[in-house]
């Protein structure tokens, strides 16, 4: 592959977003350059980063605070510096372990789970379950979508926007992701792992040993799990390039990698918009317009049906591959 796809922060162009490319990596850089001389552990920084994370939530929580919700945006976007800055951090210094994977992948989920919580305080006041009850009561009950007191109400659209949208959506644009940098780059270049690999790999680990580890590999396995269970024509397309060329992705003929790349490197463009910045955008817009609320609908609305489109055109791809390969 053409060295005009690799980035100088160690990823494909394929899959960066333009913001990342000239703000969040380069002051990452940066960030990691004076970690580096500090002698900082990109552990550490990723600690950091989570607090900043949850710091920036709470702020979040204070309605018609002009001033807080600003510490806020900078803060999360700050908390986003530091998590660019870790994983640069670790390919300077060499520093990479399970652990800061672990964390790595788990700091996302803690901050966005901060922000709904306190989004969610902040929107119901009157405490549960007594919300839903007032909300039944009301001759206008429309009128709670503008007072702040949604009750119960906000809690099940953050579920539902959280559960139902925000992780799948993750889940599924950072698979896609690491499938297009295995043709791309290989194994190295790629964090595609495999559920049954994951699964040895877990029953090998003693809690006693590796509590933290552990647990992080129980969540991940089954993340993973559900990974491939929504990308069943890529699991058969993979099975067949598997048997007739190896497992390993540098056995591809480059004809059927540069064949994949085309037909991926157009989907790139949605895992971009279903990972962090126009999510985070998109919260700071409805933060600033004092409707938080209106962040769990841009969720649902606009972001899922994103998804869909994305995953259709992914699963038409891997099943137009596979019929040729047969």
């Amino acid at each position: 592959m053409s060295d005009k796809i690799t980035s100088l922060h160690g990823k494909s162009q394929d899959t960066e977003e333009w913001f990342d490319l000239v703000f969040t990596r380069p002051l990452g850089q940066w960030w990691a350059n004076l970690f580096a001389r500090l002698g900082v552990h990109p552990n550490v920084v990723t600690i950091l980063g989570i607090i900043l994370g949850v710091i920036a939530a709470y702020c979040y929580y204070f309605e018609d605070n002009y001033p807080m919700t600003l510490l806020g945006i900078f803060l999360l976007v700050w908390a986003n510096l530091y998590d660019s800055a870790d994983g640069q951090l670790a390919r300077m210094t060499g520093q990479k372990s399970a652990l800061g994977r672990a964390l790595d992948g788990a700091s996302a989920d803690v901050i966005f789970f901060a922000v709904y919580f306190f989004i969610c305080l902040r929107l119901s006041p009157q405490l549960l379950p007594f919300g839903l009850d007032e909300l039944c009561r009301s001759e206008q009950p429309i009128a709670h979508l503008t007072d702040g007191t949604f009750g119960l109400w906000i809690w099940i659209l953050a579920a539902i926007s959280g559960f139902g949208g925000h992780s799948r959506q993750c889940q599924l644009a950072d698979y896609y992701r690491n499938i297009h940098l295995w043709f791309l780059k290989g194994e190295s270049g790629s964090e595609l792992d495999n559920y049954e690999a994951l699964r040895r790999q877990y029953a090998e680990m003693k809690w006693s040993e590796t509590f933290i580890l552990k647990l992080y590999m129980f969540f991940y396995q089954r993340y993973t799990h559900a990974q491939e269970n929504r990308t069943p024509q890529f699991q058969r397309l993979k099975q067949m390039l598997a048997q007739r060329y190896g497992t390993s992705s540098a056995a591809l003929p480059e004809e059927l990698r540069g064949e994949f790349r085309r037909g991926s490197l157009p989907l790139m463009k949605y895992t971009n918009i279903l990972t962090f910045n126009c999510r985070a955008f998109s919260l700071y817009l409805s933060l600033l317009l004092m409707s938080p609320w209106l962040y769990f609908i841009i969720e649902i609305v606009v972001f899922t049906p994103i998804c869909w489109q994305m995953q259709w055109r992914h699963e038409r791809l891997c099943r137009q591959m596979a019929d040729k390969l047969q």
